[in-house]
């Protein structure tokens, strides 16, 4: 079998390794002249929700027609609403039709000599689009512009996050999973060949405070004198090497807010686009005394992917550090932070799973040091991405009474049953609440933001040079709020008018986070144009009530916005109803296709198809078929400078080009003096792999080509952290024991810290009483990571009833070199 057949094999166990013809590797890019040579980007934002328009540039450089396939990324639950492409002086607009109606469209157009172009939502995973260019005769331009609109998550510190998926990372298909757009994704080895432009608009009731980014922009600009409006443009040069995050800052972006949308007159009366809908900003303040005492209980449950591609790169800049070390030193906080007596386990998962302890352990110092020690020796060198199957085993489990289940998930998101990974999630949503973390660029939106979503939890994204943890304690932080529950949405508004909430029910509610709702506004009134809105639940089994009024009367210029990302989360109910099964399948499936079709955005059931009627060419021959790369995290795997041992010219194939027997033969058979190793050879192909007994022979062969390599290729060693040092010495009680590895962190000898202890405290006190110093006089820039760290050591040595700490806090200063006050440390 060639890598340009299709490579297909099945047996027990095993996963279904699908074709993707044209890939990096398969064809010189000499040969191979791809048609995408630009990407334009305007981005508007208004409020809370982006409008983005992309237009993509494409030639045809080759002496014959050719079909170009374009398979790229886009924000998870992007309500798609417009679609159309300029051939000349003529513009075609798409139509949004049924899928399979609107592919045999585009095949007939196209096999008649029709340009013709397809835009279609993969089936496994919302956040992955393919679009389809039909008949480019030779040298001929198409311009093809794509809208879409997006809600902008909120971030811990209240900024707006608007991502430009730039990275469409490689999906690892299980066993008995179905392959579709997911299986098709391109790569390339090195920097796409076409370039991205992006100008941000920014508008807002309230002051523009700043905007950054993880990327270079030019300076921004303010349009008016309120700072309401303003622009921004990416710098040039940007290598499309990384997503591009913008973050908005407002002045008091955490208040409640309402919009209401007028409906289009011309619109079906009684269908959704004809009527006001209104979108409901929430966000709900507990109590000062509720937050000041977080939950001492719990279940906390951490899943770390450990698949082949976590032994990549962060980021692409200087010092990234692995992904895994990174995970690794995330749980080591996370860890140290668990108040003691809750109940802990750690799961690693790829083609396989395990878990440290057989069920969740109740946390003490004996089982952390358990737990650490296995920690330290993890790996990623557990092959694919499967994590439908320890998720199954972690709800087979029995919960503890009175110590509600938390799941950290940790993942670079390439999986390709999101929808299954989804659903199992829902189905256990009562029993657990479920924290997601993305790692790395490319990191699939619609698994990370699902699992949270579903799991009623929070996600995180790290990427660029962010670190992991931080971010992780956030969410701690989160987990360890009061379970808010008896979640309930009210509507007042006046005699005539009824509202029918359109967005999924509310089932969880974090202390400053934002919850949506879209609604539906019926009917007519002569009575006051006022309404409002009530969110009621339960917090420590307290009644609390958060009540916003809102005009009826709809705002000005918004475009439809409201009115398609309100349906678009209603079709995403339908495709919950319809994946759930039962009698009413077909029935789900029509309204989902017809809401799709009269919102004019996107759903899986459909496609937007668009033919340029104006050209009618007979095509001599049949189409030469391009996949265009997309930027992915796997960028160098093996490289082969000419010849492989049968004496074939090839480079290395990468996620799902061949089946587990042609990769095995393929990998493990070539000496060592055929191939220069890296560590990201070992990321790439460790994903193929799903038996142990061919990891076993895998890793062997791995290593063997590494002690052959030149030194250039080992990753170097990691510098080792005062901060981490410090953490990983604190006992689960919360305290520090005098030795010289603490000494160490402080730079100090252990004779000095002895000599300076005052008599009134024994070792331990101390020591704990240096470390909280230490760490408020010179670690206070991540003070979100050591907050919990903190809290344990101070209700440690309040808890010893120590007399005279005044002047033992002024000891230590003296001692380290700091000015911090005993109201500070919080003993």
């Amino acid at each position: 079998m060639n890598q340009s057949e299709v490579g297909e094999t099945k047996s027990h166990g095993e996963s279904k390794f699908v074709r993707m013809t044209n890939r990096c590797g398969l064809m010189t890019q000499k040969n191979l002249p791809v048609p995408l040579k630009s990407i334009s980007v305007e981005v508007q934002v208004k409020g809370h929700v982006a409008t983005v328009t992309s237009t993509l540039q494409y030639v045809n450089e080759e002496e014959r027609p050719l079909e170009a396939l374009f398979v790229f990324p886009l924000p998870a639950d992007a309500a798609v609403c417009h679609f159309s492409a300029k051939i000349g002086e003529h513009e075609i607009v798409a139509e949004l039709k049924e899928k399979q109606t609107a592919r045999d469209q585009y095949d007939d157009a196209v096999s008649s000599g029709q340009q013709a172009f397809l835009l279609e939502e993969s089936e496994e995973s919302s956040d992955v689009f393919k679009l389809s260019v039909g008949c480019l005769s030779p040298g001929q331009n198409a311009a093809i512009s794509i809208t879409y609109i997006t809600e902008l998550s909120v971030q811990a510190d209240h900024a707006l996050r608007f991502c430009l998926p730039a990275v469409l990372n490689p999906r690892y298909t299980p066993a008995g999973s179905a392959a579709g757009i997911v299986s098709e994704i391109s790569s390339v080895c090195d920097s796409v060949p076409y370039t991205l432009t992006l100008s941000v608009h920014v508008s807002s009731p309230k002051p523009i405070s700043k905007l950054e980014s993880n990327c270079t922009l030019d300076p921004l600009v303010f349009l008016d004198s309120h700072h309401t409006h303003a622009t921004v443009n990416l710098s040039s040069g940007h290598k499309f090497d990384k997503d591009v995050e913008l973050f908005v800052y407002y002045e008091n972006t955490h208040q409640p807010t309402a919009i209401v949308e007028a409906g289009v007159t011309a619109a079906q009366p009684g269908s959704l686009m004809s009527d006001p809908v209104v979108m409901i900003s929430l966000y709900p303040e507990f109590p000062e005394e509720v937050m000041s005492s977080l939950a001492t209980q719990g279940e906390f449950v951490f899943v770390i992917d450990r698949s082949g591609s976590m032994d990549c790169v962060m980021h692409h800049g200087e010092g990234a550090q692995m992904r895994i070390e990174s995970a690794k030193e995330t749980l080591l906080l996370l860890l140290k932070s668990l108040p003691m007596g809750c109940y802990f386990n750690i799961y690693g998962f790829g083609s396989r799973y395990e878990s440290f302890f057989p069920q969740s352990v109740v946390y003490n110092q004996d089982t952390m040091d358990q737990a650490l020690k296995r920690v330290s020796e993890m790996r990623a060198d557990m092959g694919g991405t499967e994590i439908l199957q320890p998720l199954k085993h972690i709800y087979s489990q029995p919960c503890y009474p009175e110590h509600p289940r938390q799941l950290f998930v940790f993942t670079d998101g390439e999986v390709g049953n999101t929808k299954e990974v989804l659903d199992l999630v829902r189905r256990h949503v009562h029993s657990h609440r479920c924290f997601s973390f993305g790692i790395g660029e490319g990191a699939s939106s619609a698994l990370i933001t699902g699992l949270a979503r579903e799991g009623c939890g929070h996600a995180q994204f790290i990427t660029g040079t962010d670190r992991m943890q931080p971010k992780a304690m956030q969410s701690l932080r989160f987990a360890l709020q009061p379970v808010v529950n008896k979640i309930s949405v009210q509507w007042k508004v006046p005699d005539g008018i009824t509202v029918d909430t359109l967005s999924p029910p509310i089932n969880v509610i974090f202390q400053g986070q934002r919850s949506l709702v879209y609604a539906q506004i019926k009917g007519q009134s002569s009575e006051s144009s006022e309404g409002s809105v009530m969110i009621q639940y339960n917090l420590k089994d307290q009644p609390v009530t958060n009540q916003l009024h809102f005009c009826l009367k709809p705002a000005e210029d918004t475009g439809l916005m409201i009115h398609r990302l309100a349906a678009r989360s209603l079709i995403g109910r339908l495709e919950q109803e319809e994946r759930a099964g039962g009698a009413e399948v077909e029935s789900v499936r029509s309204r989902m296709v017809k809401l799709s079709v009269e919102a004019g955005v996107n759903s899986v059931h459909t496609a937007f198809i668009a033919i340029n009627k104006h050209n009618r060419e007979t095509v001599k021959g049949p189409l030469i078929q391009r996949r265009i790369p997309t930027r992915e995290s796997f960028q160098a795997c093996f490289y082969a400078p000419d010849v492989t041992a049968s004496g074939m010219s090839m480079c290395a194939p990468s996620f799902h080009d061949l089946s587990r027997a042609s990769n095995e033969a393929r990998y493990l058979s070539l000496s060592p003096a055929v191939y220069s190793y890296s560590y990201k050879a070992r990321s790439a192909a460790v994903d193929f792999v799903n038996s142990q007994e061919t990891e076993d022979k895998y890793r062997k062969a791995c290593k063997r080509m590494a002690d052959s390599a030149s030194p250039q290729w080992a990753a170097p060693e990691p510098q080792k952290d005062s901060f981490l040092q410090l953490v990983s010495l604190q006992k689960a009680s919360g305290c520090w024991e005098m030795n010289s590895a603490l000494a160490q962190v402080f730079g100090k000898t252990e004779d000095e810290l002895t000599n300076q202890k005052p008599a009134q405290v024994d070792g331990s006190v101390w020591a704990t009483l240096l470390a909280l110093i230490w760490l408020y006089g010179y670690k206070m820039e991540h003070q979100v990571e050591w907050q919990f760290v903190a809290m344990k050591a101070a209700s440690w040595i309040r808890s010893q009833n120590v007399g005279g700490l005044s002047q033992c806090v002024c000891d230590g200063n003296v001692l380290l070199g700091c000015q911090v006050t005993q109201e500070t440390l919080g003993i």
